[in-house]
């Protein structure tokens, strides 16, 4: 049976290359040299009426491979690195900034940043879990962490970064509810620290080919699509209003069960099943209701 073929992965190898400093003074040297052997040779050549064939030959030689060692010098700043490659043959890695020297024939424009990089994906307009339209933008944090892995296993490692950070935010989004999920429910809106830890290790599974590192994901932007977001909110205004009257009455209950116990248990007054009836029902309205309440003086009996 054929399965699916599994290209190698590259792997970086760190290397070190000669002091800069100490090539720079010997390529001068070199190149001093060569431009007194060549303009000896043409003194010589014009008092002796000789033409030192070698001298002059060594000269132009020396001076050329003194012009062409002088093009293998290059700098590294902090969090940088270059990636050494001879005629397309991967040589290894140099890490450490300062001023380096390596051979000329070494590919040009290969330096690669280790520096921390932000990618903030634009409002992607998907539907979450329950098929709800929505606006969703997050922000990732990466850095490159291989750097044989970013320039030779994907073509472009900064192209790649922002396509699967859009592709995971959408699936993300498509993963969760928005918001008032079930009991015990993650949803996006209220546990952003979860879900940006999902985030995060999807992300890190996608981009370990491209040898980045994901350093940081969240969320910056969670919204309903403009053309829902008008009813959602008037449906969870409905619900928060729902939720406050079910608080409401229940500690109003409480107060009114804890007044009937301590005036039975203290002997306060004694009251009949009618009268515990009234007694519940004019607690509740003063507790529950909305306005304030005018309390009316019976200076007769009950029944009157």
């Amino acid at each position: 049976m054929k399965t699916e073929a599994q290209f190698p992965t590259s792997q970086e190898s760190a290397v070190s290359v000669p002091s800069g400093w100490m090539m720079l003074g010997i390529n001068l040297g070199a190149l001093l040299l060569a431009v007194y052997l060549l303009v000896t040779s043409i003194v010589q050549a014009a008092q002796t009426q000789q033409f030192p064939v070698f001298r002059f030959v060594a000269s132009i030689l020396l001076l050329l491979l003194a012009i062409l060692f002088l093009t293998g010098h290059f700098t590294l700043q902090p969090n940088q690195a270059r990636v050494l490659i001879l005629f397309g043959a991967y040589k290894g890695t140099v890490r450490t900034s300062g001023f380096h020297w390596a051979n000329p024939f070494y590919a040009k424009n290969t330096k690669v940043s280790l520096r921390a990089h932000n990618f903030n994906t634009e409002k992607l307009k998907v539907n979450d879990k329950r098929g709800n339209p929505i606006e969703i933008a997050a922000v990732v944090v990466w850095r490159v962490r291989d750097t044989a892995q970013a320039m030779f296993d994907v073509e472009d490692y900064q192209e790649y970064v922002d396509v699967q950070s859009e592709s995971a935010v959408r699936h993300l989004a498509g993963s969760y509810a928005y918001d008032q999920g079930e009991e015990d429910e993650i949803t996006l809106r209220s546990d952003a620290d979860e879900v940006s830890g999902t985030l995060k290790t999807e992300l890190q599974e996608r981009l370990a080919k491209a040898g980045v590192e994901v350093e940081e994901t969240r969320l910056t932007h969670l919204a309903y699509a403009p053309e829902i977001a008008q009813a959602m909110l008037r449906r969870q205004q409905a619900e928060a209003i729902i939720a406050a009257r079910k608080k409401i009455v229940h500690g109003a209950v409480s107060m009114v069960e804890m007044a009937l116990h301590d005036l039975a248990e203290k002997d306060v007054v004694k009251l009949d099943e009618e009268r515990k009836a009234t007694m519940v029902s004019n607690l509740l309205v003063v507790l529950c209701g909305e306005a304030e309440v005018t309390p009316v003086v019976n200076t007769g009996t009950l029944y009157s």
